[in-house]
């Protein structure tokens, strides 16, 4: 399908053949017959991307003051590398489309193959030829609502999110500074609301358009003068700023004409110096609106499709978007004379010439059309042209997610290994196994999961995925007579773990082996072999600066990543049990109170081992994120051996120091050529599997010491 992108490491705008995304649970497959483009949002990611890395770095301060404390915390190299690889990812543009579904994902009732459907958000209702939407932002269409003024619902959903904050009761006067596509769909919804309405716009063939569609309108020069005729010298009841300038004339504007005790809501990108005097003297209340509605940046409403009961939260953006297209069929919203262009997805950079204003012509509504619906079927990868390989003795691989970890880390040494035939990549979007899949010079990229691991010509398969999925993929993946490497965790559940436990047993002549990449670092082998021939049990404190993460991050949620314990810390246990030699019997686990603002993420474990050994674990968010993440200190048979962060090893025996250090190396590159060994060898699995077990069931039988506050066996 062709997909409109923006590289924002370039700049280019461009338009790229992509796999046909998959819908997964709780969405469905749109194939989109018109999409809008937004002046403002869009406009705005395309001028960052064509600045100079300087330019950028000057438009975006915050970004860089976390790029020095990466630096300083990981070194230059790694952190330079970190950067353009996110710089390097593609981006959707786009987030208001209408078509018809195509496919359905589970629990999508109330939806049905061939239904009209007017599509939102940011990364799901882009310009493509297919979308896959959640639920929660799809909205039906009635038969005499077209395709192309559907496409207006979301940015008319934006307008009435405004309007609804400034909370206008019939009879008020309502004025709206700012008449293009927003102010103009704002003047419309207020007139609809039974409100006095007063445009004002500095450019007189707005202000006629706005005119044209039954409302009162002036410019900037008349509108002190016209606002206090309109008003009785009274003043406004509330002003709406849709203009989209970096100017304070809107704010000032609205200030000067507003009525005591009004209220300002800003729904447009615009300067916010305010002029205390007025806004003081007038008791003004200040409002800046956040996009569609509530629900909007809650992943639980817009991704998970949980809504909100009505009877508290009336107006939704999923009701605010019904409301938009109940306008639009009643005629009391027209949007017709709003659309100055129309493009085919084929030319969609054009539409991006017009809007950054490389095209010296006026716009408004800018449309993009795609082709008539067709029949969806067969294959959905897109294939590279590249070189394949049939060497005897090659692992021939499938990837499954191609998000930043990937791209950063693992793919570029895949890449590199001489064992490895790059065959397919997915991503459920196809989107980024398409940037993937020709970056690393892979043979296809898909947006099906099954498509690679049902490929005969796999016999390696990668994942790479969200936790939650991990496994599931990994019993699909054996079943199908597959090699696996899955990244951390194994799973985040006991039946997740006992499914995968059960495949191992039918599945012999198949290789598993988890990211637990820490325990192949070369200085954590130095360690182990310091130790390896002890005749007494030792003691490892392993202290993590991991960093906070918000409660609202997918990792945090139970469902989806685990929580940072499952998640993460488990490669830190991995590495005491590579050191013992021997997964942990017993836990006890306490964390710092979460306050509202922690995730059970400070936390000290005291691990137990078979041979009287101890681990402690201290995992904690609530320090600097410019101070190393991660030191290791092991005590065994009078000897002191000190880890700082995979950079140097110190280890003291009878009164000398040996210190090795070195470029960071936390040990991926290792770990997939001690896989490939094995594959090739036919050997044992690089990390014994009661090994990957154990830590994982470690995992679990912590967090429940944590809420417990006893201290847990782990069976």
């Amino acid at each position: 399908m062709k997909q409109l992108l923006q590289n924002i490491k370039n700049g280019q705008t461009i338009i790229e053949d992509v796999p046909v995304p998959t819908p997964r649970e709780g969405q469905a497959l749109v194939k989109v017959s018109a999409s809008l483009v937004s002046a403002g949002t869009e406009r705005m990611v395309v001028e960052f991307a064509e600045k100079s890395y300087l330019g950028k770095a000057r438009s975006r301060p915050d970004l860089v003051k976390q790029t020095l404390d990466k630096a300083k915390r990981e070194g230059i190299m790694p952190t330079v590398q970190a950067v353009f690889n996110r710089l390097d990812q593609p981006m959707g543009l786009g987030y208001s489309t209408a078509g018809t579904i195509v496919a359905l994902g589970k629990n999508m009732q109330g939806f049905k193959v061939g239904q009209r459907v007017a599509c939102a958000g940011g990364g799901y209702a882009t310009h493509a030829e297919y979308n896959v939407v959640p639920r929660n932002l799809l909205t039906p269409l009635p038969k005499n609502v077209d395709f192309e003024s559907a496409a207006f619902t979301t940015l008319g959903a934006i307008a009435l999110h405004g309007f609804r904050l400034a909370e206008p009761q019939l009879g008020e006067n309502v004025a709206v500074i700012g008449l293009g596509l927003l102010g103009l769909l704002t003047i419309q919804i207020a007139s609809a609301a039974g409100c006095n309405v007063l445009g004002i716009d500095i450019d007189p063939k707005r202000v006629k358009l706005a005119s044209s569609l039954n409302v009162q309108a002036v410019t900037r020069k008349q509108a002190e003068f016209a606002a206090a005729a309109f008003t009785a010298n009274r003043g406004f009841d509330s002003i709406i700023i849709c203009a989209d300038t970096s100017s304070n004339d809107p704010v000032e504007l609205a200030g000067v004409i507003a009525r005591d005790r009004a209220k300002v809501v800003a729904t447009g990108a615009v300067g916010l110096n305010f002029p205390r005097k007025v806004y003081y003297e007038k008791e003004i209340a200040f409002i800046n609106s956040r996009s569609y509605g509530p629900g909007r940046y809650d992943s639980n409403y817009e991704e998970n499709g949980q809504d909100y009961p009505i009877g508290y939260v009336r107006w939704t953006e999923g009701r605010n978007f019904q409301a938009v297209v109940d306008l639009l069929s009643s005629r009391k919203l027209k949007v017709e004379s709003l659309i100055s262009h129309r493009f085919d997805i084929e030319d969609g950079v054009k539409a991006y010439e017009v809007i950054t204003g490389k095209k010296k012509e006026p716009f408004l509504g800018v449309l993009l059309t795609y082709p008539p619906v067709e029949k969806l079927e067969g294959s959905k990868a897109v294939k590279f042209n590249v070189q394949t390989f049939k060497r005897s003795n090659v692992i021939t691989l499938g990837v499954l997610g191609a998000g930043l970890f990937a791209n950063s880390t693992l793919l570029p040494i895949l890449k590199n290994n001489k064992d490895f035939d790059l065959v397919g990549i997915a991503s459920s979007g196809g989107l980024h196994a398409q940037h993937s899949g020709k970056k690393f010079g892979f043979q296809y990229a898909t947006s099906s999961e099954d498509e690679i691991i049902n490929d005969k010509n796999i016999n390696t398969v990668a994942i790479l995925t969200r936790h939650d999925s991990h496994a599931d993929l990994v019993v699909k993946a054996l079943k199908a007579g597959k090699h696996v490497f899955v990244e951390k965790p194994l799973a985040i559940n006991n039946v997740q773990l006992l499914a995968i436990s059960k495949q191992l047993k039918a599945n012999s002549q198949s290789l598993l082996t988890v990211g637990f990449n820490r325990r192949f670092a070369p200085l954590i082998k130095n360690l182990k072999s310091q130790i390896v021939n002890r005749a007494e049990p030792l003691h490892a404190h392993y202290r993590v600066n991991a960093g906070f993460i918000p409660a609202n991050h997918w990792t945090q949620d139970p469902a989806i990543g685990g929580g940072r314990i499952i998640g993460e810390a488990c490669h830190f246990i991995d590495v005491l049990t590579f050191l013992v030699g021997a997964p942990p019997v017993s836990v006890s686990a306490h964390a710092l109170p979460n306050n509202g603002k922690y995730s059970e993420d400070n936390v000290s474990m005291t691990f137990t081992f078979p041979d009287g050994s101890l681990g402690v674990v201290d995992y904690l968010a609530n320090g600097d994120k410019s101070m190393p993440k991660e030191r290791l200190e092991v005590f065994c048979e009078g000897m002191v051996a000190v880890l700082d962060d995979y950079v140097s090893l110190s280890v003291v025996k009878d009164g000398k120091k040996k210190v090795e250090s070195g470029a960071q190396d936390k040990g991926w590159r290792a770990e997939i050529s001690a896989f490939a060994e094995a594959i090739k060898s036919g050997g044992e699995a690089p990390i014994p599997y009661e090994q990957l077990i154990g830590v994982t069931k470690s995992t679990f039988a912590a967090v429940d010491s944590i809420r417990s506050r006893n201290p847990a066996q782990i069976k």
